[in-house]
């Protein structure tokens, strides 16, 4: 076992007590011991953030490109050696942990250009002789929450940003996966980033995440993760009067029209639903399809469910890796006993399955029989567990699609340019999908919903600036 990977805080690495990273696809591996932040720790990490943003914010476009960019570079050229440590540490299949690293090389690539692309403008006033100008500047200390799902994407997407726009980090990475977090950062750190502009903090929720957020220091804050944590931190924020960006949860549907060509919908379903073992806030749990083609549609799916392999995320065979823990393989298999008790009829899947290693393998889960009033149907489950809905036409597809206290994602199949175009514009989501799976969008547009699902600006592309910088108008008397 290795000596335990220390926090970042003012440029120093920081020892604290050590907790091992578990493989979810096998329990005996472990993956490393990472050290968790004191109260104390975060403290001084965010009075470092702040000491060292007067110099930050105001370094040159140059000098956040270089630092960008070499952290592109390095993720990329590492890329096969972090995707298995993803994978190892999260679950996802190594083709998916090394998918996701390459998205964390583009995101950094992106925004190094966007360092160099900031842009202002210069309007006459309406008064004679008076010139405005109007810029962006970066809000000062950040704090950065993300979840256990996505080690290295969702922290590149929102350090990325941060960086490049003059702000300096606090960053506390989900207690289950530290392993990415961690490397990201050494890259960040030798990539030539100052002392203090990027601190990390890695721990407990309740001690590390409560500390930035009760801080009148962070001057903006954003996470991912529940939609009862996220509101605590929006109450807080809003007692400190400080800019916040949530994205929380999902419960995404995706409709199935009579027109479908079958094979794309089904397509759709296996990877929105399953992949990722379900685990995406923009997976499909709810499967609208008209009655026509319920009978073909689920015959379809089962037949292609009979050949998803489940095992562990590493072998070259496995199509689905681990559900990440034994509290969520749990509360997968509470709300699979909730769908039965709801009267639901359960297709294909659901139960443990065991294989060489000790790990947490759940097959998929089909639902047919479910209205959109069953608990199932309406609560996020963050699992491998798709429900059914029968609906008698398109009208009643997109009702269904919109009942729901979410929007995040939405997605249809259909061959009818008149309903994809109608769904484009009235299903009530963030994102929308046509022949196309719900999860899986482009690093460089907006990511994010509606109601429950986000609150704040939205993240990636351009738009990022929204969030990460605020708005300056100077006049001048000419």
């Amino acid at each position: 076992m290795s000596e335990p990977k220390p926090n970042l805080v003012g440029g120093d690495w920081v020892a604290g007590d050590a907790a091992p990273n578990i493989n979810p696809s096998d329990t005996m591996d472990i993956v490393g011991l990472y050290a968790r932040a004191s109260a104390a720790q975060t403290r001084m990490a965010i009075d470092a953030a702040k000491a060292a943003f007067p110099a930050w914010s105001r370094s040159t476009p140059l000098e956040r490109h270089a630092v960008l960019r070499a952290a592109s570079d390095e993720i990329l050229a590492r890329k096969e050696e972090l995707g298995r440590l993803l994978s190892r540490e999260e679950g996802k299949t190594l083709a998916e942990g090394i998918g996701e690293t390459v998205r964390a090389a583009q995101i950094f690539d992106f925004f190094a250009g966007e360092a160099l692309r900031q842009t202002g403008e210069v309007l006459p006033s309406i008064r004679p002789g008076v010139g405005v100008e109007i810029t962006r500047e970066p809000m000062g200390v950040v704090g950065i929450i993300t979840p256990w799902n996505f080690p290295i994407a969702i922290p590149a997407w929102k350090l990325a940003p941060a960086l490049c726009y003059g702000n300096t980090v606090v960053f506390k990475p989900a207690d289950l996966v530290p392993g990415c977090a961690w490397a990201l950062v050494d890259i960040l750190r030798r990539a030539g980033l100052p002392d203090g502009v990027l601190n990390l903090v890695m721990g407990r929720g309740s001690v590390v995440g409560q500390t930035i957020v009760d801080s009148p220091d962070v001057a903006a804050l954003t996470f991912t993760g529940s939609v009862p944590t996220g509101a605590a931190l929006a109450a807080k924020s809003a007692q400190l009067m400080r800019k916040v960006q949530l994205e929380m949860g999902g419960k995404n549907p995706f409709v199935v029209l009579a027109d479908a060509d079958l094979e794309v919908a089904v397509d759709c379903v296996i990877n929105g639903a399953f992949f990722s073992t379900g685990q995406r806030c923009t997976a499909s749990s709810r499967i609208i399809v008209e009655e026509a083609i319920e009978g073909a549609f689920l015959d379809k799916m089962t037949e292609r469910m009979a050949g998803l392999r489940v095992g562990n995320a590493l072998a070259p065979e496995t199509l689905i890796g681990p559900v990440v823990d034994e509290s969520q393989l749990a509360q997968n298999e509470k709300y699979i006993e909730i769908g039965k008790d709801e009267g639901a009829r359960l297709m294909a899947g659901g139960d443990r399955v065991s294989r060489d290693t000790e790990g947490y393998f759940q097959m998929p889960a089909l639902f047919a029989d479910c209205t959109n009033q069953m608990r199932i149907a309406r609560e996020e489950i963050f699992g491998p567990v798709a429900a059914v809905i029968a609906v008698k036409d398109y009208d009643e597809a997109l009702s269904v699609a919109n009942d729901t206290e979410f929007g995040l994602s939405a997605g249809i199949a259909t061959t009818s340019l008149k309903y994809s175009t109608h769904f484009k514009r009235n299903a009530e989501a963030g994102m929308v999908m046509v022949n196309l799976p719900t999860a899986g969008v482009d690093f460089h547009v907006p990511f994010g919903g509606r109601k429950a699902s986000s609150h704040g600006p939205r993240e990636q592309g351009r738009y990022a600036a929204e969030f990460f910088t605020t708005v300056k108008t100077a006049y001048t008397l000419a």
